[in-house]
C-alpha cells in the first residue's frame, strides 16, 4: 500500500479531498451568525440570556431549511484568534464550564453545515462568504444569530449592497436587551428590501 506524505513534523497527512466544492445548489441560504460563542466579554451574560430563547427557533428554521436541502453556513467571529479554526472553537464553547454551553449545544454545525470564521461585525468583510454564496447559485439570505444591533444589522447592509434579497426572521436574532433588539429590527426593515417576519410565518423553499 503507498504511503502517506508527511509534514514537516513528522505527522501523517490525510490527503483524501472531496471532488465537488459544494454539495448544494439553491437559491436560498440560511446564515448562522456569530452563535457558536464564548460569550466572555462585556455584558456577554445579557446578551446570553437572550439568546438562550432563540435557540430552539433557530434549529427548528435550520431543520425547515436541512429538508429542503438548503445550505446553511455558520459565519462566526474568530473572537481574535488568528490560528483557531472551527473545531477549537467549538470545543472551547462545549466545555463543561463554558458560559453559553447549554446555547451552543443547541445550534452546533453538523456535518453537512458550511462554517466561515469573520474577523469583523459583517459576515463578507474580509471573508470567502461571497464566493461561496455565488458557488450556490445563491440571491437570497436568511439572517439567524447573533448580535441583530451589530453582526446581524451589518450583514444585512452589505449583503443589500451586493444585491441579495434579504430576509430576517424576527424571532430568530437576539442583542442585549428586547429594546436593542426592536430598534435593531425595525432598522432593518427600513433598509428597502428587506423581508422581516417571525420564522413561523416564514414560507421556505429553494425559492423563497
Amino acid at each position: 500500500m503507498e504511503e502517506r506524505p508527511k509534514c514537516h513534523c513528522d505527522c501523517t497527512v490525510n490527503i483524501d479531498m472531496p471532488t465537488s466544492n459544494t454539495r448544494h445548489n439553491s437559491a436560498v441560504v440560511m446564515l448562522i451568525i456569530d452563535v457558536i460563542n464564548h460569550f466572555e466579554f462585556p455584558d456577554g451574560d445579557r446578551l446570553l440570556k437572550q439568546a438562550v430563547r432563540i435557540a430552539p427557533k433557530i434549529a427548528r428554521l435550520k431543520l425547515r431549511a436541512r429538508r429542503l436541502n438548503m445550505p446553511v453556513v455558520y459565519v462566526n467571529d474568530n473572537f481574535g484568534q488568528w490560528r483557531s479554526d472551527m473545531m477549537r472553537l467549538l470545543q472551547y464553547c462545549l466545555r463543561p464550564e463554558a458560559r453559553g454551553r447549554k446555547f451552543v449545544e443547541i445550534l452546533r454545525p453538523e456535518v453537512e453545515d458550511y462554517f466561515i470564521l469573520k474577523p469583523m461585525h459583517s459576515a463578507f468583510y474580509q471573508s470567502p462568504l461571497e464566493v461561496l454564496l455565488r458557488e450556490f447559485g445563491a440571491s437570497s439570505l436568511i439572517l439567524t444569530g447573533l448580535a441583530t444591533d451589530s453582526c446581524i444589522a451589518c450583514t444585512a447592509h452589505d449583503a443589500e449592497m451586493r444585491d441579495f434579497r434579504v430576509i430576517v426572521p424576527s424571532d430568530c436574532s437576539a442583542a442585549r436587551s428586547l429594546p436593542d433588539h426592536r430598534r435593531a429590527i425595525e432598522h432593518i426593515r427600513k433598509m428597502g428590501h428587506t423581508n422581516v417576519q417571525r420564522s413561523s410565518t416564514l414560507r421556505l423553499s429553494q425559492t423563497t
